[in-house]
């Protein structure tokens, strides 16, 4: 029989309701049980696919090719499963099916309303994780903030959840507590205001995730239990931490599991956290650096860098450096700085190795490519991923096989080289303005060509990987592109497809059309950054 945790936010976004909602996963499967994971997204998008990563982040994408919310990436790295697009809802998602339903006459002609309807699919889409996962637990993430408009269907639900089955519901705020500089005290009282409007919903919060700079003191665990209503040892301190991995560490200082389990009636069947916290208690001692450099374009916003446009990306970073024992450094490189100025890209000879992730669209791009010659002329290790790959083949075209004007239809449709071109399937979607959830997505085969680098570090010849795309490397220039050295290291048996790329005479020079950051997990990198960070390392 299944649990169900919600946890939503209080006072501001952004105070990490994801990687809370991970850890605590990750603490309840450290004690023996069974755990997914749901986010809620309050958006009309049906899904992430279509936003700006700049305004919204990452979008990450599953197996089953889902285009989701980076929280189910914070998901799968902590509790190391595969999630689905049943771990993902949208207020688009929910009122499309329910619509449809009404359509086809599956309320039997009745007149259907906002409530109790649009709640109760809410609550069959989570009931439904709970039945093909078995879990014992299911974590439900709202999205944004108690008192906002857009998710208080969304509260609904979970209020008439609990009025069903309340011995088998909890509540969790996550709630931020400020330190105006001017005053130099922490400040509750956002926090009262957020319990409030929790309360406004018909939901009292179980528990008090507190949010703050520093970890919380007696004083102010006192003063939220009595003005909002929960023990004092249900108010658990959540302070900024370096890493994010440290949170479940943290968390479990207060006794967050046991408090969960007694709630619910339950005991620990075991606790197993070795492993994890042998790694934050690395994490926070390693000096050695190993230096990387991201060339992109969706991380400037004004005067700000927003990081979780690559989130994925960067956690295999870290996760391979660790498996190495070096503190990951890593830097934003803008792409159109290169462009602007070419003999900017001599400072990539500061960097252990570069990586080109993915990305749309042709501003930067003569940038990164012109980074990727640098890179391969100067023997600096070099992984692409996505976009990364395309502009390496572009770039391989132009100054190894002498194609000057190879390009990418996507940015020049009437190239005279198109070494990249949209996918046969694809061009009938664009006619018809079809984009959301359209690409090629989720996971494809792949195999792998033998006696290449892919080869050694996957240590199969076949392989499974993650796609988010619609334009490929086409076929007809794999033969000049081979003869001048470029090997075509990994291939879809089902479409034939060029997935993996490598060079000659180089240490690392590797580029794949897939999107290998998603399957790397803080215990477990993925491979391909594991030999990147490797080589990156003795450069």
């Amino acid at each position: 029989m299944a649990r169900f945790i919600f946890v939503a936010g209080g006072v501001m976004s952004g105070i990490g309701k994801g990687v809370a909602t991970a850890s605590i996963g990750k603490i309840l499967q450290a004690k023996g049980f069974r755990v997914s994971a749901v986010k809620i997204d309050p958006y009309i998008n049906v899904d992430a696919g279509t936003m700006n990563p700049i305004e919204h982040g990452e979008v990450f994408v599953t197996d089953d090719g889902v285009e989701c919310d980076q929280d189910v990436g914070n998901y799968e790295r902590f509790l190391d499963e595969n999630l689905t697009t049943e771990n993902y809802i949208t207020t688009g998602r929910v009122y499309q099916t329910v619509i449809n339903k009404e359509r086809n006459l599956g309320y039997g002609g009745r007149c259907v309303e906002v409530v109790p309807d649009i709640p109760n699919e809410v609550i069959y889409r989570i009931k439904k994780v709970a039945r093909n996962t078995e879990a014992d637990f299911v974590l439900i993430e709202i999205g944004g903030t108690v008192g906002e408009y857009q998710n208080l269907l969304f509260l609904e639900a979970a209020r008439i959840l609990r009025l069903r089955k309340s011995e088998d519901i909890l509540f969790i705020l996550v709630s931020y507590l400020p330190i105006p500089a001017m005053i130099g005290e922490m400040k509750s009282k956002p926090t009262q205001t957020a319990v409030r409007l929790l309360n406004e919903a018909g939901i009292q919060p179980d528990i008090i995730l507190a949010r703050a700079r520093v970890p919380l003191d007696e004083p102010r665990k006192k003063k939220i239990s009595i003005f909002c209503n929960v023990a004092k040892e249900d108010v658990i301190s959540a302070p900024d931490v370096k890493s994010i991995y440290e949170i479940p560490i943290n968390f479990e200082k207060d006794n967050i599991g046991n408090r969960i389990l007694n709630k619910f009636g339950l005991r620990a069947k075991k606790f197993d956290l070795k492993n994890w916290a042998e790694l934050v208690k690395f994490i926070k001692s390693v000096k050695k650096p190993v230096k990387i450099g991201i060339v992109g374009k969706y991380f400037e916003t004004g005067e700000f860098t927003l990081a979780d446009s690559y989130i994925s990306v960067i956690e295999a970073i870290k996760h391979a450096a660790w498996f190495f024992k070096r503190k990951p450094e890593i830097d934003w490189l803008s792409s159109e700085k290169y462009e602007n100025s070419p003999s900017a890209v001599k400072e990539l000879k500061r960097y252990n190795g570069i990586i080109v992730p993915g990305g749309f669209g042709s501003r930067g791009v003569e940038g990164k490519i012109k980074a990727i010659e640098f890179c391969r002329k100067n023997k600096i290790p070099f992984l692409g991923l996505c976009l990364g790959m395309q502009l390496a083949v572009i770039e391989f075209a132009r100054n190894v096989c002498n194609l000057k004007n190879a390009n990418s239809t996507e940015f020049l449709p009437n190239c005279q080289y198109p070494v990249i071109e949209l996918m046969l399937e694809q061009k009938s979607l664009l006619k018809e303005k079809r984009y959301g959830g359209t690409m090629r997505l989720g996971a494809w085969p792949c195999k792998i060509k033998s006696k290449t680098i892919s080869a050694r570090v996957y240590k199969t010849l076949m392989t499974s990987e993650r796609h988010r795309h619609r334009y490929e490397l086409n076929n007809e220039f794999r033969k000049n592109l081979e003869a001048k050295g470029m090997i075509m290291a990994g291939i879809n048996p089902e479409k034939d497809l060029v997935e993996i790329i490598e060079i000659k005479k180089h240490p690392f020079f590797v580029a794949c059309q897939f999107h290998p950051e998603f399957k790397s997990r803080p215990l477990k990198p993925h491979p391909l950054f594991r030999e990147f960070i490797r080589t990156a390392t003795l450069h």
